[in-house]
């Protein structure tokens, strides 16, 4: 059996409303939003009875989306949002855009500020930053020179 594809990556908010209009202004498109809840989920979490609001927003291409979550019960446990990129665990989503300083200056004004000073170029082919978005969450971003 091979591996059809990856579904989503799921982030764990505060606000939802402040991550989607982020996350909109990079690109997504919001594809729905939903409650979920019950002993059935909590059975999928190992969390038990839960409630949790969640929205998908998915890239323009269609080819892979992001699982937005605000958990209402059971609270939430721990905090990793700023946590530095060599700390265990799934830190960072990077996303590929056209033009990375237009990007930065249409994030900045949802909060979004460089880890680092600068954007770095890689070899003529590229060029990176990682920036914090809403609630710290450490983003990814790369354009290519090709």
């Amino acid at each position: 059996m091979t591996l059809k594809r990856m579904d989503n990556i799921g982030i764990v908010v505060e606000s939802l409303d402040a991550a989607i209009s982020f996350f909109a202004e990079l690109g997504l498109e919001l594809e729905g939003r939903t409650m979920v809840e019950g002993e059935w989920a909590g059975r999928v979490t190992g969390l038990g009875d839960q409630r949790v609001e969640i929205v998908m927003m998915r890239t323009p291409d269609g080819h892979s989306r992001l699982e937005l979550s605000r958990f209402i019960t059971p609270p939430v446990v721990a905090d990793h949002r700023n946590a530095p990129v060599n700390a265990l665990g799934y830190l960072r989503v990077m996303f590929a855009v056209d033009d990375i300083d237009d990007t930065l200056v249409r994030l900045r004004k949802h909060g979004a500020e460089l880890v680092s000073s600068e954007v770095v170029e890689y070899q003529d082919a590229s060029r990176l930053c990682y920036i914090r978005g809403p609630e710290g969450l450490l983003i990814g971003l790369a354009q290519d020179r090709g």
